[in-house]
């Protein structure tokens, strides 16, 4: 990945380097390759699309319409794990709706993930389980 090929040639290239290896380590993206390997791209261009958010330079990024601080967004993504990322994968691949814009709906479902898996795995749960009881 080229720095400039992100827009991201303002940042140095030892920073743009150390994000992208703590955010490798941090969604485990080896283990996530081996886990998807038909989803390669998918899964290599959520990882630009969290680094080039993490290092961006503006003061507020735009999530699903709403202004955020930069640093509230940074914060989420850099806590974004394995499991976040396999959860946004799995909501994308059930998805059956239009997207217009691919990079505002991947921001606004990695920004949501950390709220929304537990709810969403919970619901499965009880879907799955009713009528067993």
């Amino acid at each position: 990945m080229r720095s400039d090929a992100m827009g991201l040639d303002e940042a140095p290239s030892e920073t743009i380097t150390a994000y992208r290896n703590l955010i490798f380590e941090n969604i485990g993206f080896d283990d996530l390759l081996l886990a998807h390997p038909h989803d390669r791209e998918l899964v290599e261009g959520i990882t630009d699309l969290i680094l080039e958010t993490v290092i961006s330079r503006k003061d507020y990024i735009v999530i699903a319409s709403s202004s955020y601080p930069a640093e509230v967004v940074r914060s989420k993504f850099m806590k974004l794990n394995y499991s976040h990322i396999e959860y946004v994968l799995f909501c994308l691949e059930r998805n059956t709706t239009k997207v217009n814009n691919i990079k505002k709906y991947l921001l606004a479902a990695l920004f949501n993930a950390p709220s929304t898996i537990d709810g969403y795995y919970r619901a499965e749960v009880n879907h799955d389980m009713y009528g067993l009881a």
